[in-house]
């Protein structure tokens, strides 16, 4: 299944082979950079780092806003595949892993999003796409009787952003809140 997110990152893709490869590898470039640098990184070290030139990067993306938010289309995109990948678990492991990859976006997301306009359809669109990924996923953990029944989609979304997206002394302090987030999600037994 190809959500919207994937749809709108296929739409901003080129066709030709080699124009996609340095899409592609502007948008790693981009990612890690933003990821090392936050969202002011250098967009002539983003072209170096992708092996292109500036032109390259301003053909693909004439803004900066253009490139933030085509990463961030790319998150999410990654996201709700992921959420198709784990069928194969049973229903309150596979929501959890869903959850803790949603996290890992939440806790970095914040430096895409301040970059980003805050009124971008893509925002509205891209949360859509996190609702509609994660939903199913909720819902089979909630008939196996593992989850709460009166938790929405939304309300575990803005939790685990939340949570995530804290500052904490350590990582190992962000996972373990975390996981607190996460059992009280749990049913009653």
């Amino acid at each position: 299944m190809i959500s919207s997110a994937q749809q709108l990152l296929g739409e901003r893709r080129p066709a030709r082979a080699d124009a996609r490869r340095n899409f592609d590898a502007l948008l790693t470039a981009a990612r890690d950079a933003f990821a090392d640098d936050g969202i002011d990184a250098s967009l002539e070290d983003i072209a170096r780092r992708a092996e292109v030139g500036i032109g390259t990067l301003y053909r693909n993306f004439p803004t900066r806003d253009a490139l933030v938010e085509t990463v961030y289309l790319g998150e999410v995109a990654a996201i709700a595949g992921y959420a198709d990948d784990l069928g194969g678990l049973e229903p309150f492991p596979a929501f959890v892993a869903w959850l803790q990859r949603y996290a890992a976006f939440a806790a970095t997301k914040r430096v895409l999003l301040d970059g980003i306009n805050r009124d971008s359809p893509t925002l509205g669109a891209c949360r859509g796409v996190l609702f509609d990924a994660g939903e199913p996923l909720l819902q089979r953990a909630q008939r196996a009787g593992a989850v709460r029944a009166d938790v929405t989609i939304e309300d575990t979304v803005r939790l685990i952003s939340s949570v995530a997206g804290a500052v904490y002394a350590d990582p190992a302090q962000r996972e373990r809140i975390i996981g607190v987030a996460v059992d009280g999600l749990r049913a009653s037994a």
